[in-house]
């Protein structure tokens, strides 16, 4: 095989690697993956808390909840806010909940008063936990910013959805479908 078909072929699986990791596990085909109960939140501090005293994932039983692992200096998670806001703002009277996870990938954005700055700039207005130490992200083995978890009404994770979002877009429908699909059970 000469090297400009094997940079072809590496290129591809690449790509098929790529697509397949950030597929929603739900859109992927054959069975769903069995639901796991959600981790507890890891921080129970007040100050590691915005918008909410903190929150338990025992609390949140009852509703379907969104959990929006984001950092504000990703460009993909702040362009995806619009989408979330209306996605909130849609759902929320159903019983939807939104809790955001703001894990940071740099030093700088451990401070959380620019993190509070960021979630008021960008229309943020949901409980969000600060997850500094990484022990969400890690309990959750996410990799990626933006993750959106959906969690049924008894806590459990039933979807996983990895990237940036906005209205209309495949990912954004896939999502709201799990919704309505959530609150009616």
């Amino acid at each position: 095989m000469n090297t400009s078909i094997r940079w072809r072929f590496a290129l591809a699986a690449c790509a098929v690697a790529t697509v397949w990791t950030l597929w929603p596990h739900s859109a992927r085909g054959g069975s769903a993956p069995v639901p796991e109960a959600a981790p507890e939140f890891t921080q129970r501090s007040p100050d590691a808390w915005i918008n909410s005293a903190p929150l338990k994932i025992g609390a949140l039983r009852g509703s379907v909840v969104l959990l929006d692992i984001w950092t504000f200096e990703c460009w993909n998670c702040y362009r995806s806010f619009p989408w979330l806001n209306t996605l909130e703002g849609r759902f929320a009277p159903q019983g939807l909940r939104v809790v955001g996870i703001h894990s940071p990938e740099f030093e700088r954005e451990h401070d959380r008063s620019m993190i509070v700055a960021r979630a008021q700039k960008f229309g943020l207005h949901h409980a969000i936990m600060i997850d500094n130490d990484m022990g969400y992200w890690n309990a959750l083995n996410n990799n990626y910013w933006p993750a959106y978890y959906l969690l049924d009404k008894q806590g459990r994770i039933r979807y996983r959805f990895y990237g940036e979002t906005h209205a209309g877009d495949r990912q954004a429908l896939a999502i709201e479908s799990a919704v309505t699909q959530l609150l009616s059970e």
